[in-house]
């Protein structure tokens, strides 16, 4: 199991999140975003991809598609928050979308 993020790890490991569009949930220990794309194909591929990367890490996301658009919130289930994990999740899903 991972550790959640401290106080202190937050900062380093959040703040380029924050800067890419991604939020910490208000009501609990979670990120969220959304991305759109252009049409339900392009985005269905982006979930497609994000999943084989998710399997590998064994880290998974909660995650919606509407047409175009794709909800993600990330969390460690297993350590009540978020963890490295979550952001490192986040990047790929960042870079994956770019």
């Amino acid at each position: 199991m991972t550790d959640r993020l401290s106080d202190t790890g937050r900062g380093p490991l959040l703040e380029p999140l924050l800067a890419t569009g991604w939020q910490v949930e208000q009501t609990r220990d979670a990120l969220s975003k959304t991305f759109t794309f252009e049409d339900f194909p392009e985005a269905f591929a982006f979930m497609t991809r994000a999943a084989i990367w998710a399997e590998k890490w064994d880290h998974h996301p909660e995650w919606s598609n509407t047409y175009n658009r794709v909800e993600v919130t990330l969390t460690t289930h297993d350590a009540g928050g978020l963890t490295p994990l979550d952001a490192k999740l986040a990047r790929k899903m960042d870079q994956l979308a770019g």
